[in-house]
C-alpha cells in the first residue's frame, strides 16, 4: 500500500472513530448473539440465467432522462445515472447513447467497412476480417460535446447530476489501431485529412485529421469484454480517444482519405460553438478538463450531521488528471481529494475525500487538473469567456448545496 493510501485510509479511519461509528457496544448482550438465520440461508437459490442481470433491488438504476427529438424515436440522447454509480467503467447497458436517426439493425454479415480516395490500394472489410486483425484493449472515456449545456442557461437546472451531466461514460473499447489499416491501404502524400461515415439513416459524417487516426484512433469491436452494444455502433466504430463524441462514428462504414475537411453538415451546421460575438468556433476536438461530485449531488438528503464520503469524476480529453481539488466552504479553501487507481489518459479517474458536515449550510465544489496545467474553471469565468450562445464543450464547475435539513441541490456559486 503506498503513502498516499495510507494518509487516505488513516484519515477515513480517524473521522470515523471520532465519529464514534466504529465504536463496539461490547457491554450489550444481544450484540454478541449471532442473526436470526435468513429466509436466503433455508432454501436453494435460483439457478443460472444465459445472460447474468443486476438484481432486482437495483431495478432503478436505469439510464435516465431520455429524450427524442419531435417526431422522431431515436433521434436524441438518454444518460448515464452517474450518481447511481462507484467506481470508473460504466457498465455497457447503462452507458450514454446519442444518436441522429435511431439505432440502425445492422447484419455483420453483410456489413462492409470501405477504405478509399487518396489511397494507393483502396480495400473492402469484412467485420470478420477485422475480427483477425491484431487487437488493443485501451480503458477511455467518451463523452458528448453538448454534455452538461444545461450549465448554460441562467438559472441552474433541477436535475441530477447524471440527468445534467451524464453524456459522458468510460469503458474498456477493443478492437484494432486504425493505423494499420491505412498503413495497409496506402496513403497518398497530401492525404491529411480522412472522412468517416456512418451507415445509420443520418449517414453520420465527421471529418478526421490524419494525425489523430495515425496516433491512437480504433476500430472498436468490443466494449467491456463483450461486442459492442447496437446503440454504441455493432458491428463497428471509430473511437477517437478524449475527442468529442459525435467524431468517434458508430456503425463505420466508410474511411475516405482527402487532402482538407470535407465540411460536412455535422461539422458545420451542427458541432460547432458558437460564441458571444456571434462568431463559431470549428474542429474544437479534445473534451476540455472536468470534474463533478456525484455523491451528495441534486436529489439526495444527507442523515444529519457527521462523517461523509465526498465521491465524484473527473477526466479530461487532453490527457492524465494530475489532482482533484475540492471545496465544502463554497470555493473559500480547498484540500486535495485522493485519486483512486488506476489513474489513466483519456480515462474516468475516480476522487475520494472523508468529510464532517457540522449540520451548516454550505456549497460543495470540485475542481481538476491535468498533467498538461488546464484548470477547470469557475461557471462564472467559463461565462465571461464564452458566452450563453454555445451548447457545447461545457466544462464548468458544478456546485452543490447543502441545506441545515441535508437537501443537496444544483446551485451557481
Amino acid at each position: 500500500m503506498d503513502g498516499t493510501r495510507r494518509r487516505f485510509l488513516g484519515r477515513a479511519l480517524a473521522a470515523l472513530a471520532a465519529s464514534g461509528l466504529l465504536t463496539r457496544r461490547t457491554n450489550d448482550a444481544a450484540a454478541a448473539e449471532p442473526p436470526d438465520v435468513p429466509a436466503s440461508m433455508k432454501s436453494p437459490g435460483a439457478g443460472f440465467n444465459d445472460y447474468g442481470m443486476p438484481a432486482k433491488y437495483e431495478s432503478k438504476v436505469t439510464r435516465t432522462l431520455g429524450r427524442s427529438q419531435p417526431g422522431t424515436t431515436g433521434s436524441g440522447a438518454i444518460r448515464t445515472p452517474l450518481e447511481a454509480l462507484e467506481g470508473t467503467i460504466t457498465p455497457s447497458g447503462l452507458h450514454f447513447e446519442r444518436s441522429h436517426s435511431g439505432v440502425p439493425d445492422i447484419d455483420p454479415a453483410k456489413h462492409r467497412l470501405l477504405i478509399h480516395g487518396m489511397v494507393r490500394r483502396p480495400l473492402v472489410f469484412t467485420v470478420d476480417a477485422l475480427l483477425r486483425y491484431p487487437m488493443v484493449s485501451r480503458v477511455h472515456f467518451i463523452e458528448c460535446a453538448g454534455n452538461s449545456q444545461l450549465l448554460y442557461q441562467p438559472t441552474p437546472p433541477t436535475l441530477t447530476a447524471g440527468q445534467t451531466h451524464g453524456l459522458v461514460s468510460c469503458s474498456e473499447w477493443t478492437g484494432v489501431p486504425l493505423r494499420l489499416l491505412l498503413e495497409e491501404a496506402g496513403v497518398e502524400r497530401g492525404g491529411t485529412w480522412m472522412l468517416a461515415e456512418g451507415a445509420d439513416a443520418a449517414a453520420m459524417s465527421r471529418s478526421i485529421p490524419m494525425a489523430k487516426a495515425l496516433d491512437d484512433a480504433l476500430l472498436a469491436l468490443f466494449q467491456n469484454g463483450e461486442r459492442l452494444r447496437p446503440e454504441n455502433g455493432y458491428p463497428v466504430r471509430l473511437f477517437l480517444p478524449g475527442w468529442e463524441g459525435n467524431m468517434s462514428v458508430k456503425w463505420l462504414r466508410r474511411l475516405k482519405v482527402v487532402p482538407a475537411p470535407i465540411m460536412t453538415k455535422d461539422e458545420t451546421s451542427r458541432y460547432t460553438d458558437l460564441q458571444a460575438d456571434g462568431k463559431a468556433l470549428m474542429f474544437t476536438y479534445p473534451m476540455e478538463v472536468k470534474s463533478l461530485i456525484t455523491h451528495p449531488s441534486h436529489g439526495m438528503t444527507l442523515a444529519g450531521a457527521g462523517l461523509y464520503q465526498i465521491s465524484g469524476l473527473a477526466w479530461s480529453g487532453e490527457g492524465t488528471i494530475r489532482s482533484v481539488e475540492v471545496s465544502s466552504d463554497g470555493g473559500r479553501s480547498w484540500l486535495a481529494a485522493t485519486l483512486t487507481e488506476p489513474v489513466l489518459p483519456r480515462a474516468l479517474t475516480r476522487f475520494r475525500l472523508p468529510w464532517r458536515w457540522d449540520g451548516g449550510a454550505t456549497v460543495l465544489k470540485s475542481r481538476a487538473i491535468d498533467d498538461a496545467g488546464n484548470v477547470q474553471p469557475e461557471r462564472e469565468k467559463f461565462i465571461a469567456e464564452h458566452g450563453t450562445n454555445a451548447i457545447f464543450h461545457c466544462n464548468a464547475i458544478q456546485a452543490w448545496s447543502v441545506a441545515a435539513t441535508g437537501e443537496v441541490k444544483h446551485v451557481y456559486a
